[in-house]
């Protein structure tokens, strides 16, 4: 007899805030839930309006978790041919305006009722447990893992006393995913290495980009122009997302690109020096505000250009795969997983990428064959996700009687003695992560210990007593 697993997922982020923490873990809950086996639960941040202003575009802000609940699903239901059967679960949250990230506020493992606590995917799992004070993961839930989306130590090292800083962090990931974890998933090898990890890319891409790809096959085999369009490259416009390396490739080999036209979309915090040293190339580089990959804007550009290597694996990089462009990025652990198909075209130095680039403007892109349209589906990369976390076993309702046999003393000493070691581990986190002051030198936000008020009476939770003050 097997039973039925409960899968909780946990995020960092959430639509509208259009980041991979959001999409991601949005499309891996509505596919583990699509045959109807398993019971799953997204759990997403909740931010008060204030907070809402400040990280979701377009003025878009929602006055109740309903509200929000609404939104993702409009969104994801606009994306996928099938009915979305999983449940949406919000957590107390803050936005941090220095880390440029949401962080989470309270013990968040409550969300889970304990009835329902089974099986618990961190999504980002250093992020949030960095503060983490509360429940332990791994007491509550059968089964925890993790999933490495973001190179912090890549961006961390372009920061002010970057190697250093570097350190601390990674010595802070490494703790709390030992702690918290059973199993890490590294999308790939561009991440530190983590305890008890492995390496496979769990993520797809949104179905929309596959059926651009179709409909551009279609043109290619009748005979027609599928591709009106040259060049261009999309992501958030801050220097660490590529810009600074395309921008100097661009300039370096102005000479031999002449007449070619680059196209770059973003918004973020570098837009305007970006347009500034655009506008001083005499190449062709024109640079527009972010929007959607999925845009008619963009089906009929032929070359996707992206010297972006601070990325663990880039979502918009299988996207114009998938949509059956030519991409061209550098020799680098996080586009392994791209090297399989032929129109990727590899890099390994600045002479390399003009020579790619020339050749990718001359040919058209080669048909993407099926298994390998495949292999960028969320159905792919759900069959990924459940054999990495070994998932895909039967669960059984009796855990099987302990082994009596002579080596078990021992190999129960080694197990208990690292067990203690764990023990200890997590009490010093849990006592650091309590002090409020240690909280603060380490980079939470202030008073994030605990939901406040506002955050209670939007969530429903209940709201603490506040304890009297004495008078002196």
């Amino acid at each position: 007899m097997s039973r039925k697993q409960h899968i909780a997922i946990f995020t960092t982020a959430s639509l509208p805030w259009m980041t991979g923490t959001a999409v991601n873990p949005l499309f891996r809950a509505a596919y583990l839930a699509k045959n109807g086996d398993r019971e799953v639960t997204l759990v997403i941040p909740w931010l008060s309006i204030k907070d809402q202003e400040l990280v979701y575009p377009n003025n878009i802000t929602f006055n109740s978790a309903s509200e929000h609940d609404s939104y993702v699903r409009h969104w994801l239901e606009a994306r996928i041919d099938f009915q979305s059967c999983f449940n949406i679960k919000f957590y107390p949250s803050k936005f941090s305006r220095d880390k440029r990230s949401i962080l989470p506020v309270g013990d968040i493992t409550e969300t889970i009722p304990d009835e329902e606590a089974d099986i618990a995917v961190l999504e980002e799992p250093e992020h949030l447990n960095w503060y983490h004070h509360g429940r332990r993961w791994k007491t509550k839930f059968r089964q925890v893992i993790g999933i490495i989306h973001t190179n912090y130590l890549e961006y961390v090292k372009r920061e002010k006393n970057g190697p250093l800083l570097s350190l601390v962090v990674k010595y802070a990931n490494t703790w709390v995913t030992r702690i918290y974890c059973h199993k890490i998933i590294r999308l790939s090898a561009a991440t530190q290495d983590f305890p008890r990890s492995v390496i496979c890319n769990v993520h797809g891409v949104n179905p929309k980009f596959l059926e651009i790809g179709k409909a551009k096959l279609a043109h290619l085999q009748r005979g027609e122009l599928a591709f009106t369009k040259v060049a261009y490259y999309i992501g958030k416009m801050v220097w660490s997302k590529g810009y600074k390396e395309l921008l100097k490739l661009l300039s370096k080999y102005q000479q031999k690109l002449t007449g070619v036209q680059v196209d770059l979309y973003g918004s973020g915090e570098d837009s305007d020096q970006v347009q500034q040293a655009a506008e001083m190339l005499s190449l062709a580089v024109r640079v527009y505000p972010g929007r959607d990959h999925a845009d008619p804007q963009f089906h009929d550009y032929k070359v996707f250009l992206n010297p972006s290597t601070t990325d663990v694996v880039c979502t918009t990089t299988a996207e114009a795969l998938a949509m059956g462009k030519i991409v061209i990025c550098a020799n680098h652990p996080s586009n392994d997983f791209f090297k399989q198909f032929p129109n990727c075209y590899i890099y390994n130095d600045d002479d390399d990428f003009v020579k790619l680039t020339i050749k990718a403007l001359a040919e058209e892109p080669s048909p993407l064959p099926d298994h390998l349209r495949h292999q960028l589906s969320w159905e792919a990369a759900t069959e990924r996700f459940l054999t990495a976390a070994e998932l895909d076993q039967v669960v059984p309702e009796k855990s099987p009687a302990s082994s009596s046999k002579p080596f078990f003393s021992s190999s129960f000493k080694s197990r208990k003695s690292k067990r203690n070691l764990e023990e200890a581990s997590v009490y010093l986190h849990q006592k650091i992560s309590g002090i409020e002051v240690a909280r603060r030198a380490f980079g939470a936000i202030p008073k994030s210990l605990k939901p406040d008020d506002q955050l209670c009476k939007e969530l429903g939770l209940v709201i603490a007593e506040k304890k009297p003050s004495r008078r002196r």
